[in-house]
């Protein structure tokens, strides 16, 4: 077999075995898409660009979506990232949620997004969208830190129920639940015009990457309880 031979085969070895890897680690995928997503963002944004998607996304939220009647429930969606709304929650994943911590498991995480959020915020600065506001709010923009919150928070009770409810239909429909208020507090963000698509797509992002982080490495240490067994109770 000649060099050139070698070399592709080479290649080839490599290639299937990054495959692989890849298969057997969903999750790597996953956290490299989302950092390399944010990255460019945070590149376009430093250029003080306001990106096609930006553009796009005022197109139709603002322009063509909203209405009298859809402001309230956008105004709503918001809310359930807010600090009241999420102390609630978190004193109830306390009371009710397995293992031997849970409440400090959500404080945590909710601590560490935030402080990382602010950090964010002060490295870029970049403004809010300005003339078209629905509510008022303060700040730097970018990343939008309501995404970050709840995907971290929302995310957190998406892999707290996939790993310890019983294996049923209401396993899957929580999840696909708390995944719909995670995508809907992103949105209404931008149909009450205080932040661009990017900076909602960079919070997701930056979040998702953390929370990867978080229950691979700090969760498990709170709410650590063995996996249900089929059709087994909470």
């Amino acid at each position: 077999m000649s060099h050139r031979q070698d070399l592709a085969q080479g290649a080839r070895d490599v290639a299937r075995g990054s495959l692989g890897l890849l298969r057997q680690n969903p999750l790597v995928v996953v956290l490299l898409g989302a950092a390399l997503v944010f990255v460019w963002l945070l590149g376009e944004v430093a250029e003080g660009e306001i990106l096609q998607l930006d553009t796009l996304a005022y197109q139709l939220f603002v322009e063509r979506l909203r209405s009298d009647a859809l402001t309230p429930i956008m105004q709503a969606f918001t809310s359930l990232a807010s600090v009241i709304v999420l102390a609630v929650m978190a004193a109830v994943i306390a009371a009710l949620a397995p293992g031997k911590a849970p409440g400090w498991c959500v404080a945590v995480n909710l601590v560490c997004v935030v402080a990382l959020n602010t950090v964010l915020k002060f490295i870029v600065q970049r403004p809010r969208p300005g003339g078209f506001r629905l509510i008022s709010e303060s700040g730097y923009s970018f990343p939008s830190g309501h995404s970050m919150v709840a995907m971290a928070f929302f995310g957190l009770l998406i892999w707290m129920v996939w790993r310890y409810h019983r294996r049923d239909a209401m396993r899957v429909v929580w999840c696909v639940c708390f995944g719909i208020v995670i995508a809907m507090v992103g949105v209404s963000r931008i149909y009450l015009g205080v932040h661009y698509a990017s900076d909602v797509l960079a919070g997701f992002c930056v979040s998702l990457v953390w929370l990867i982080f978080y229950t691979r490495v700090v969760a498990p240490t709170f709410v650590a309880v063995d996996a249900p067994r089929e059709g087994a109770d909470v």
